[in-house]
């Protein structure tokens, strides 16, 4: 009921529990039918579909809550700048000298300790003398007084390369006991894989329930971070904000106060308020709150088609979603991507589907035309 479609844009990111890199092609051969030419990317991420759709042609709102995210979107979607511009920067950037900071003094760990990835007695994502380059790096960024667009690209750079030289398994809640083998290499800032785009997209940081109100498009895309199932493991302890605090702090530069083993901002602890999409309560008639929240976000969409993305893992049963997709508008289409088997099956819509929610690591895009 979908088919995989053989080329897509190059896009670019990182290390990503919410990536849809393997996505891409599904997400974009479901798009094809609709023949949009406005998208609205809803929870952006890294913007992997943001850059995909920017690329065919479509004029791009992308939205997400995080900072981070923002700074890629408006790196990938507004920059007009040439890269020769950014390559004469970032090789002033990359020969800096390094220095020690606030970075090396919390993430820093000693390369001369090969069993341990420890300074302090904590274990930490990065050897130290890729901190003390981080440090340089960041405070000269600031010192260039560039505009938005143009320290957006220079921060993205930042991050990509950081990306890959971490000692971690793609976040930033824990960090490995021994050194990653990539975490000996040279911290090396490269330009963003940029391109050319004539359309004027927007980018946007916010709720998306406040976001949703100022849009109108043909298209949107939605990948909401749905909560874990498992009733041992409340949403709080896999929250976004936690796994890439340091993304955060990168892009502010607010040394902000830290706590615990992984040195997490303080701004998201486990007593912060997480996204209603992970709530995993129930409200006084038994129905989830994510679930309500997936309901209410269809709802207000003001969009003729729209793409759900929805993990087997996810907080919302099947039954809860097929009424809510129901009554949303009329369901066109319908992939599942079996991640195990790396694999596209059909499969009919109401039964099977109920029983597929029940096997790990599958991945369900629907196709819903609105009423």
């Amino acid at each position: 009921m979908g088919k995989k479609i053989s080329k897509i844009p190059k896009t670019e990111g990182i290390k990503y529990a919410g990536s849809k890199l393997k996505l891409l092609p599904y997400i974009l051969e479901l798009a094809s039918k609709t023949k949009a030419e406005t998208v609205f990317d809803g929870f952006a991420g890294t913007t992997r579909v943001s850059q995909a759709f920017a690329q065919t042609g479509c004029r791009v709102i992308s939205n997400d809550i995080s900072v981070w995210s923002k700074t890629f979107g408006i790196c990938y979607l507004k920059n007009k700048r040439s890269k020769k511009f950014y390559s004469e920067i970032i090789e002033h950037l990359n020969n800096l000298e390094p220095k020690d900071g606030w970075f090396t003094e919390h993430y820093g760990g000693s390369n001369d300790d090969i069993s341990s990835a420890k300074l302090d007695g904590l274990k930490k994502p990065f050897q130290i003398h890729n901190t003390r380059k981080l440090d340089a790096i960041r405070d000269e960024i600031d010192n260039l007084n560039l505009n938005e667009i143009e320290t957006s690209v220079l921060l993205t750079s930042l991050i990509l390369a950081l990306d890959k030289v971490d000692s971690t398994l793609g976040h930033y809640a824990s960090y490995l006991n021994e050194w990653s083998p990539r975490s000996y290499k040279n911290l090396e800032l490269k330009v963003p894989q940029l391109f050319e785009t004539k359309k004027e997209h927007e980018v946007f940081q916010g709720d998306i329930f406040e976001t949703i109100e100022k849009v109108e498009v043909d298209l949107a895309y939605f990948d909401p971070p749905y909560g874990s199932n498992n009733e041992k493991m409340p949403p709080s302890r896999v929250r976004y904000a936690s796994y890439y605090h340091l993304w955060t702090s990168i892009i502010l530069n607010d040394k902000p106060e830290t706590f615990g083993k992984a040195k997490r901002r303080k701004d998201t602890s486990d007593t912060k308020a997480g996204s209603i999409f992970e709530e995993f309560r129930q409200n006084e008639n038994g129905k989830f709150i994510a679930t309500e929240a997936i309901e209410k976000l269809l709802a207000k969409t003001n969009a003729k088609h729209i793409i759900l993305s929805y993990s087997s893992g996810g907080r919302a049963t099947a039954e809860n979603l097929f009424e809510i997709l129901e009554n949303a508008g009329k369901i066109i289409d319908f992939v599942k991507v079996d991640y195990k088997q790396n694999v596209m099956a059909s499969m009919r819509w109401t039964n099977d589907w109920v029983k597929e929610t029940e096997k790990k690591n599958q991945e369900f895009l629907f196709l819903i035309e609105k009423n």
